[in-house]
């Protein structure tokens, strides 16, 4: 199968949250389906659960979701009754990491699992060629999702509009909104990573593309039991950028770090000196340090200010292959643990613009999406904001 060839299919709503994501799963049907169909494969092969069994343990995470935020229930309703399916089946795929580490499933997943291995950085004004925040991101995953990535464009009745490249069926990933607050997000993994149901790792990506500043961002992620480990790195239009390394838990268990002149940088293991547990993260995805130092090491070569043309070629850098910043499928490795970057995304959070390669950056040129204004909607909370 030739990677990265065809763009990504949009698919654009609007409206409320249940009608929003009837649309959604009107337009990514087949998307869907072929998501849903990959993921029963992979909890067979990873943990020996057939389908059935994943759906009741999805289950276990319907009311934390609700009591976090009901909108975003509706909204997967609204995406299962568009694309013909059972909402225990979206809630499966938008909670695939918990289930993944589930109390039962865990040693069996964790022996075969490579989970996905992302490479993200932030670039603050002072540093950028522009004078703008710049963020974006590999997003590297198994080799089903080059078949159900979409750019999922929304138009909110309340709330921030937002544009986010995600698999088919999940509430959100990779993105930016209208009020100009970038997402980027790694896998990370802890001993903890055992289920609990409590905010799912999508959730809480979605629920980021509501939030109108970054200190938004930093409280939604500090409220209510967080159910996995993940790395967000967020960064907004007013030059701000901050990482949150997390764990399982409430708020005491995220973890900050702040740019170093200018550029934030991250990949798949802990990095703040306040982390007390164990990182399996480095253990799963060895790569990690390696890619994190390429990144250093060719942005101190470049000298300078740095630029998103600058970021093209790092994003498509191969050292370390085929684990590199550019990741390529290991054909060494089962089937089911092959991954490889599905798509790179490129923001420039001033301007309101986003890039996407639709797979291999070494192979696909990346191109700007027509956002048709959505990220144009005015911030309410800036009213009256002093020049």
């Amino acid at each position: 199968m030739q990677r990265g060839m065809e763009p990504f299919p949009h698919v654009r709503v609007a409206g409320g949250p249940r009608e929003r994501g009837r649309a959604y799963g009107e337009q990514a049907r087949e998307r869907i389906g072929i998501s849903i169909s990959a993921y029963e494969e992979v909890f067979l092969a990873y943990a020996g659960w057939d389908w059935a069994q994943v759906r009741r343990e999805a289950e276990r995470y319907r009311a934390p979701i609700a009591a976090f935020d009901p909108r975003y229930i509706e909204e997967m309703l609204g995406i299962a009754e568009g694309a013909g399916v059972d909402l225990e089946d979206v809630l499966s795929i938008n909670v695939r990491t918990e289930v993944m580490f589930a109390a039962k499933a865990r040693a069996a997943a964790a022996a075969s699992a490579r989970q996905g291995e992302c490479s993200a950085f932030a670039v603050l004004p002072e540093m950028s060629t522009n004078g703008h925040t710049l963020l974006g991101q590999n997003w590297d995953w198994l080799l089903h999702c080059f078949d159900t990535v979409v750019v999922l464009e929304a138009e909110q009745d309340e709330g921030p509009n937002y544009v986010s490249v995600v698999e088919a069926g999940l509430l959100a990933k990779t993105g930016m909104n209208s009020s100009g607050l970038g997402v980027t997000t790694n896998a990370l993994v802890t001993q903890d990573d055992r289920g609990e149901p409590g905010i799912p790792y999508h959730v809480v990506l979605r629920a980021f593309m509501d939030c109108e500043t970054i200190s938004d961002a930093l409280a939604v992620a500090q409220r209510g039991f967080r159910s996995s480990s993940a790395n967000y790195l967020l960064a907004h239009r007013d030059g701000i950028a901050v990482n949150l390394e997390t764990t399982p838990g409430d708020f005491s268990r995220i973890f900050l770090l702040f740019p170093e002149d200018g550029v934030l940088l991250h990949t798949n293991h802990y990095r703040s000196v306040a982390f007390d547990r164990k990182d399996v993260s480095r253990w799963v995805m060895p790569d990690s340090p390696f890619r994190l130092e390429r990144m250093k090491s060719e942005l101190s070569a470049a000298g300078g200010k740095l630029s998103l043309d600058l970021f093209r070629t790092l994003l498509a850098d191969h050292a370390n292959y085929p684990s590199g910043v550019c990741c390529h499928p290991d054909r060494r490795l089962d089937p089911h643990d092959q991954g490889a970057t599905v798509a790179s995304v490129l923001m420039d959070l001033d301007a309101r613009r986003a890039w996407v390669s639709d797979g291999h950056p070494c192979t696909a040129p990346y191109r700007e999406l027509d956002l048709g204004g959505i990220l144009a909607k005015p911030s309410p909370v800036r009213e009256g904001m002093p020049a």
